[in-house]
């Protein structure tokens, strides 16, 4: 029981951060598009809440409540080509989170050198992590 319960959570906590993660760089777009100090300013606000709000406490659950599911039965998990594979994707994707908060320095600090096509571009990195973590584990091609 307390397995599923774990498992309910971690699928919850996942799904926070990747709302979090389709939606920062889509601030960014926007954010690169401002024109005016108020919108810069705004948009800095909206950044920085998300990250710290909502990102960050779901990474965190989500990698701590995986690992702990890992710890439940460490034997079949690690011998799973599957879940190496998907272990693979969540560290680039934990990095992608920390690129994120780069850039929302980088924003803050009036120093941001890309355009909103960039970011267009760079929104669609987490929707292909997402489409392979959910086929290894839904379907355990290997």
């Amino acid at each position: 029981m307390l397995y599923l319960w774990l498992k309910a959570l971690h699928i919850i906590a996942m799904v926070c951060w990747f709302a979090g993660l389709f939606y920062l760089p889509r601030l960014f777009v926007y954010h690169a598009m401002s024109d005016d100090a108020p919108s810069r300013e705004r948009f800095c606000v909206m950044e920085r809440k998300l990250y710290r709000g909502i990102m960050q406490p779901s990474m965190i659950a989500t990698v701590g409540l995986g690992i702990w599911l890992l710890t439940l039965n460490p034997s079949y998990y690690f011998s799973q080509d599957w879940m190496h594979a998907k272990l693979t994707l969540v560290v680039l994707l934990i990095g992608y989170h920390h690129v994120c908060g780069a850039q929302l320095k980088r924003f803050a600090n009036g120093e941001n050198q890309r355009s909103h096509v960039f970011y267009r571009w760079f929104n669609e990195a987490p929707v292909l992590v997402l489409l392979g973590v959910v086929i290894l584990v839904v379907v355990k091609p290997f």
